[in-house]
């Protein structure tokens, strides 16, 4: 038996981008095998995004790893019937277009499930499968705004900012992974059938959003952004040091506040009764950030200062870009980042499997595909004949 866990499961992708792949990504890590199916011709649109290799986006090779790639024209009626004829065998579909579209397509929920009553639908949107918003485009950067996560991020009065990645779709895409992996244990484990996932991206991240709505809830009390500082919990801040660099110190836990103040010289911080306690130090924590600044901007070398707060127990680090992170010995010794050679003979590599489970890692053994490179292999599986792929192929509804 192999030791993917989810060797044996199929799974239809009819998503593009990011949100929907995303999730099919993980579950193709863990053993899944996952149909991703590709209108002819150009195929997802993130085979172009961001930077090229002989006319492929790298990044497409990160997130189709292990795929297969299928080109069937979903507007044509031929086209839909494949895709209802594969959703008989398959324990999973994940699609993320816009509500409606599946079902403008023939290929609703409950079409499917009749069909297949075991299938277990992953649908990914901006805004969910109902609600007054949810005919509307969802785009990570607006579901990050519309969930609250835009409004705290930036500097106090400046324009707010995003993290540079699309967070929403990537955690959208958890969400839906973890969805259906607890409707495959409920079909499996307990005897149930298959179930419809509705994994909004907003509400993805509204699940991240800590204690915002308790605290509006109880005291009616709006979060700010507050640029690198992490309020109502201090001291942990970005602090300059003397080259104009930042690195992080997070010393908000009560003993490691006293250790802190102590690395850096100010034990009557140390000492002081009325900053014991978190509550105590967020009411003072301008002073205490100034203090921690003082020292961080004297020191001359902060790869000593570093090893004097590791000594200290002290959590802190740099800010790494991807260059120090493909550099960093830790990053190589967990095999965190793994290689795969792409289609084109370029080598690239791209983050490894995660989580890490112990008796079954997952691990990625087949490339990204190119675009229809396992077309005519899934349908003949599926019973198409030679001649009826060559008709639909001269029809236009395959590439």
């Amino acid at each position: 038996m192999s030791s993917q866990i989810l060797a044996g499961c199929r799974v239809i992708e009819l998503g593009q981008l990011i949100a929907g792949p995303f999730a099919a990504k993980t579950l193709a890590d863990f053993g899944a095998e996952v149909i991703k199916i590709e209108p002819p011709g150009v195929g997802d649109p993130l085979r172009k995004w961001r930077l090229l290799h002989e006319g492929t986006s790298v990044w497409w090779e990160a997130q189709s790893r292990g795929k297969k790639s299928v080109c069937v024209d979903l507007r044509q009626k031929e086209g839909q019937d494949i895709v209802r004829k594969l959703a008989q065998d398959a324990d999973i579909l994940i699609e993320n277009f816009r509500p409606g579209t599946m079902e403008k397509w023939g290929l609703s929920w409950e079409t499917l499930h009749e069909l297949n009553p075991r299938l277990i639908m992953l649908r990914v949107s901006g805004y969910g499968q109902n609600g007054p918003r949810a005919q509307e485009p969802g785009f990570a950067a607006i579901g990050e705004a519309f969930a609250g996560l835009r409004y705290l991020n930036g500097e106090p009065g400046r324009a707010p900012v995003r993290a540079g990645l699309s967070l929403g779709d990537t955690i959208a895409g958890l969400h839906g992974a973890l969805g259906v992996l607890l409707a495959l244990y409920q079909r499996d484990a307990r005897g149930g059938k298959g179930q419809m996932i509705d994994a909004a991206l907003y509400e993805s991240l509204f699940n991240l959003t800590e204690s915002l709505l308790p605290e509006y809830s109880a005291f009616g009390a709006v979060r700010q952004p507050a640029g690198a500082a992490l309020p109502g919990i201090a001291p942990s801040n970005a602090y300059r040091c003397h080259d104009g660099s930042h690195i992080l110190i997070a010393g908000n836990g009560d003993a490691i506040f006293q250790r802190l103040m102590r690395c850096i010289g100010r034990q009557d911080l140390a000492d002081d009764p009325a900053l014991a306690h978190n509550d105590g130090r967020v009411a003072r924590v301008d002073e205490l950030d100034a203090a921690i600044e003082a020292w961080t901007e004297s020191q001359t070398d902060i790869d000593a200062m570093l090893e004097a707060l590791k000594a200290a127990g002290v959590p802190s680090g740099r800010i790494y870009s991807i260059r120090e992170i493909a550099e960093d010995p830790h990053y190589r010794e967990r095999g965190a980042i793994t290689r795969i050679q792409a289609a084109s003979g370029i080598d690239v590599e791209m983050p490894a499997v995660f989580p890490i489970l112990s008796d079954n890692p997952g691990g990625v053994d087949r490339r990204a595909p190119t675009l229809g490179e396992h077309t005519d292999s899934v349908l003949a599986d599926a019973g198409f004949d030679a001649a009826t792929l060559a008709d639909l192929r001269a029809r236009g509804v395959l590439a």
